[in-house]
């Protein structure tokens, strides 16, 4: 029994071993850039709306190139007569009760109407194009978000243990000035003053944790999922992107001519409303039709004059049977100018769509001046604050020698001290913001980001 005992605790506690295990990793979710960019697209709005756009695009472009085919009807209709009526095999009256049917088949094609029909399809085309490439707009605008927010994670990671290593130090320095001070051996000025360093250092470190979770809480909501206080995010080097950027506005704008979905859009909106117009224009035009049809009849009075006996239904169905093939011609003469307005109305759209293309290829190249510019300027400033930090570490280092030594005073300890910790931060700041600079030229080119 005692041996039955043991092993259920055993296996108990192994259970609830393997429960802690599986609820710390359920806890302890860790995303790579490439899984929050993926999950941000998976479930944004403007992304899932740009979609069903691009859906019925793809539906309006189908349905242009099944207006080619031909149309086909069927038709059957039932009369059941009772008292005076026209006998519709005699074209007789007859006052009787009778049963009448009629049974057809027509199929009709448009051989010409101008080409408005295959203008339309390839501006229905077009169009689709155009919102494949806005739902591709749609996907990179939240993959940028997604990146900022997840740099912006990064940076106040390294900032929270950049404010936590400052404390760490001003502690180790109370507390060996608490030892000093005892013996008589400093001012207690000196060890007020490191108190009221490590005070600055704490309230450092709780802004740094509430910007944590602010830009944690900003991540979620790209990707719209819940805001999980354990989530971590893999680390990316970003010294190893810290690197000279080598293209320069005007190869950068040449690619996003051809790469950036907003600009594709755009022409493919202008070629889009040039096929408008001229399917507008096929409205003008006579219309030729092909059409046929076949037919067949069926009547309870109809009868067979030599026997005097009702013909059967299916005899009657075989040998009522008639066909027709024509041509049908139609030409427009006036309908209160309703085509020569359609087509105004089409020229002015392919005007607008012309005039948004090439604003926005302006604003395109406008857009990656700045981009390059703030670039620059990001790679020149994280170049100086790390000059900085290579002085001010120095700095500090002689200033500590010479306090601990009792040559210097705090205030001169603290000013280095000060000057140190600030050139830390403002040099993460620029890393990260430079690896966001760069993340955007590459946006711009469409290449890939993580």
């Amino acid at each position: 029994m005692n041996k039955i005992r043991t092993v259920s605790v055993f296996m108990f506690c192994a259970f609830l071993a393997q429960c802690a295990i599986a609820q710390n990793s359920a806890t302890m979710m860790t995303y790579s850039l490439r899984q929050c960019v993926e999950t941000a697209i998976a479930s944004n709005l403007d992304v899932q709306q740009g979609n069903l756009v691009m859906q019925q695009r793809r539906i309006d472009w189908n349905q242009a190139r099944l207006n080619l085919l031909p149309s086909v009807f069927g038709s059957a209709s039932m009369d059941f007569t009772k008292g005076r009526n026209i006998d519709q095999a005699t074209n007789t009256y007859i006052n009787s009760k009778a049963t009448y049917g009629n049974y057809g088949l027509s199929s009709d094609v448009v051989l010409f109407n101008g080409f408005y029909l295959q203008n339309s399809v390839k501006q229905n085309a077009l169009s689709y194009e155009a919102s494949r490439m806005d739902w591709q707009q749609a996907k990179d605008n939240v993959t940028i978000a997604v990146i900022l927010a997840y740099l912006q994670v990064l940076n106040n990671e390294d900032l929270l243990v950049q404010a936590r290593n400052q404390a760490d130090v001003s502690q180790k320095d109370i507390e060996r000035l608490e030892v000093m001070n005892k013996e008589g051996a400093i001012q207690p000025s000196q060890l007020t003053d490191l108190k009221g360093q490590f005070a600055n250092d704490q309230l450092s470190i709780i802004s740094t944790q509430n910007s944590l979770v602010s830009a944690k809480i900003d991540l979620c909501r790209l990707m719209n999922i819940p805001y999980d206080k354990n989530m971590q995010l893999e680390r990316i080097n970003a010294e190893a992107y810290a690197t000279k950027y080598d293209e320069t506005p005007e190869s950068i704008f040449k690619v996003a001519l051809d790469q950036f979905a907003q600009v594709k859009a755009a022409d493919l909106r202008a070629q889009s409303a040039a096929r408008a117009v001229k399917a507008a224009r096929g409205q003008l035009f006579p219309t030729l039709g092909l059409g046929a049809n076949i037919g067949t009849t069926y009547a309870s009075t109809f009868t067979d004059p030599v026997t005097n006996q009702k013909i059967s239904y299916t005899t009657q169905l075989r040998n009522n049977r008639s066909e027709a093939v024509g041509l049908s011609l139609r030409i427009p003469i006036f309908n209160s100018l309703f085509s020569q307005n359609r087509i105004k109305l089409a020229k002015l759209t392919q005007k607008n769509n012309e005039l948004i293309a090439k604003t926005t290829k302006t604003q395109l190249q406008q857009s990656i001046e700045l981009a390059h510019n703030n670039m620059t300027s990001s790679a020149d400033r994280y170049k100086v604050l790390l000059e900085q930090v290579a002085a001010y570490n120095e700095s500090f280092r002689a200033a500590t020698i010479r306090f601990n030594n009792g040559l210097g005073t705090s205030v001169d300890y603290l000013t280095a001290k000060d000057n140190f910790d600030r050139a830390n931060i403002n040099l993460i700041s620029a890393k990260y913001d430079y690896v966001l600079r760069t993340k955007i030229l590459d946006y711009y080119q469409g290449k890939q980001l993580w």
